[in-house]
């Protein structure tokens, strides 16, 4: 197998014969997505960082990854001996990508990049910065050229996600589509995210971890709807399933063909912000194309009652698993066997005992002590701490289950905590109860809610670096949009029927991690002569460590939402567990007291 060194030394030929000066190689695909085939991990090949976030760039005489603070230490490491240099993404000193190859590079050079990986958006601003320094920007796939022995790509079959979970046929889905594509005036509408045609067609794979979803394209047009897929991923039942549904197939590659083949006269939609440039330049120069959000991106944010009733099912399975889990954690901890990846195993074990349990639904982060204040730690058997009946352990997990999706993170204490323990964890649980109960007028956005979840620690000049609040999927991707809440502004306002993340935390670096998670749902509060006010239901079934908390910063109120959400959770899930469980379960919620 070729060395990292060897690899850009083929590159940089490839380069030369194409009259390239730089290439961009980003560690995504031609769909969008977080989580990617093997096929597609072109800067992992190319560097050897293996992280889930960067971009190498390769000149004819210097190389670079640009990686932000979550992966500085391990990308030192994997970029260790490569000739590429580390690139800290965030820091004053650190250039971006284009003002760095703008003083690498000289006026009338070329940059390349596959455009397959950048969506028509990014292209489009990285082609017109280039522009002011004199380079030009070019789409060539020059990895195809010396990646020879790259993977092949998933061929596993998938399944039809039936209506009893989905709540919605594809009929009727394609109807709604098809109205919000009437409203935007267009005929066509080009559709590339993998989350995206799944909800669309009510289909499931596995063909990327943690996200069940299946690599293809799709076309839906106002008589027409078209699934561009592998045909050895179909079997008999699916391809059955596909044309009662009035759904046509063809190959995978074969959009090109169809892009290319759309009259003139046609006005196509698309979403520039997923849709990858390739298939945009396939699309005839003369068509009138709208650039706009996926309708079906905002359909599919709006759960309606039959997955909101999966997601409660599955909160309660969840619940089942994260106590038997924690109650086993408890008494084994004293023994010293026990370190981050083999809780992670043992949380899988008890959540593969669930009914309709499929996987995780992303890479649990387990971190104690230190660990925990890496916000995306991920625990390898050379990384892994041992846990001890000392300090605190932070766990950010989750579950696709046939019923919904679930993403959780608990703080506990594993034993004495200190008075700054308590003090932190409580201020994030100040926060996270303030974004809980609010109550808002329709219209509100999350950038205008986010404040709440952080002023019980900005009060103290503390706060944290992601976000509060990120959308979820129905048996989808745990990351989902367009809604989310944190300090950035985003245009899209909560609505009825969303369902996201609470979600604050507090890091103090080489010591510990606090984080409390809950999943809320977006329901009606009260209508006024000042309009419609909405507010959360958090639907999240498992206890909050008391242990943790200092009292005398709760107010009454907190105290109160506190003790009724512990009750709901023991309702809820102790009729499920054994004797002993309901046991451990009933002191874990019992009230909390001055």
């Amino acid at each position: 197998m070729l060395q990292i060194k060897e690899r850009i030394i083929l590159l940089r030929e490839a380069m030369k014969k194409a009259g390239v000066s730089a290439c961009i190689i980003p560690g995504t695909d031609p769909h969008a997505g977080e989580y990617i085939s093997e096929y597609w991990k072109e800067r992992v090949w190319i560097s050897g960082f293996t992280g889930s976030a960067g971009t190498a760039v390769v000149t004819l005489n210097k190389a670079g990854v640009w990686t932000d603070s979550r992966y500085f230490l391990q990308a030192a490491d994997q970029l260790d001996g490569t000739g590429i240099e580390l690139m800290k993404q965030g820091l004053p000193e650190t250039m971006e990508i284009i003002p760095w190859l703008s003083t690498e590079l000289k006026a009338g050079e070329k940059v390349g990049v596959n455009a397959q990986m950048f969506s028509v958006n990014a292209y489009d601003s990285m082609k017109a910065d280039l522009k002011i320094a004199g380079i030009e920007l070019v789409s060539i796939d020059l990895l195809a050229q010396v990646w020879t022995d790259r993977p092949a790509l998933p061929a596993n079959p998938f399944f039809v996600f039936d209506t009893k979970y989905a709540g919605k046929t594809t009929a009727e889905k394609l109807s709604a589509l098809r109205a919000e594509m009437k409203k935007a005036r267009a005929e066509i509408f080009v559709m590339s995210a993998l989350d995206d045609i799944a909800w669309l067609f009510n289909i499931r794979g596995n063909d990327v971890a943690y996200n069940p979803v299946v690599i293809a394209y799709a076309l839906v047009e106002e008589e027409k709807a078209t699934l561009f897929i592998a045909p050895e991923k179909l079997t008999t039942d699916t391809r059955l399933y596909l044309e009662n549904e009035g759904i046509s197939v063809a190959g995978y590659l074969e959009i090109y063909d169809a892009l290319k083949n759309i009259a003139a006269s046609k006005v196509v939609l698309i979403d520039g912000a997923k849709l990858n440039r390739s298939l945009f330049e396939a699309i005839p120069a003369n068509c009138e194309k709208r650039n706009v959000m996926s309708p079906v991106f905002k359909l599919k944010s709006i759960k309606n009652e039959v997955e909101m009733a999966g997601v409660r099912r599955a909160m309660v399975k969840d619940g089942v698993a994260l106590t038997r889990f924690f109650k086993w954690l408890e008494e084994n901890v004293k023994t010293g066997m026990l370190n981050e990846v083999s809780v992670d195993e043992k949380l899988y074990e008890f959540r593969s005992q669930q009914e309709n349990f499929i996987g995780e639904s992303f890479s649990t982060i387990a971190g104690y002590g230190a660990h925990g204040a890496i916000v995306h730690y991920s625990a390898t058997s050379e990384s892994a701490s041992t846990l001890k009946p000392e300090n605190i352990f932070l766990l950010d997990s989750g579950g696709q289950y046939l019923d919904g999706t679930t993403d959780i993170t608990r703080t506990v204490t594993l034993g004495t905590p200190t008075v700054q323990q308590k003090i932190d964890f409580t201020l994030v649980l100040k926060g996270h109860i303030a974004l809980a109960t609010a109550v808002f007028p329709s219209g509100t956005r999350g950038s205008q809610l986010d404040i709440l979840a952080r002023k019980a620690m900005w009060d103290l000049g503390i706060n944290y670096g992601h976000g509060t609040g990120h959308g979820v999927g129905h048996f989808l991707n745990v990351h989902e949009g367009p809604q989310n809440i944190r300090m950035d502004e985003n245009p899209v306002a909560l609505q009825e029927g969303m369902f996201m993340s609470n979600e604050p935390g507090l890091y103090r670096t080489n010591q510990y991690g606090i984080r409390t998670e809950n999943l809320i749902h977006v329901i009606p509060a009260v209508k006024t002569e000042f309009g419609q006010f909405l507010k959360f239901e958090t639907v999240t079934l498992f206890p909050i460590d008391k242990e943790l908390i200092d009292v005398e910063l709760m107010t009454d109120a907190e105290i109160e939402w506190l003790n009724v959400y512990h009750n709901k959770v023991y309702d809820a899930i102790s009729p499920k567990l054994e004797e002993d469980e309901r046991e451990w379960l009933s002191r874990k919620c019992a009230k909390l007291k001055r």
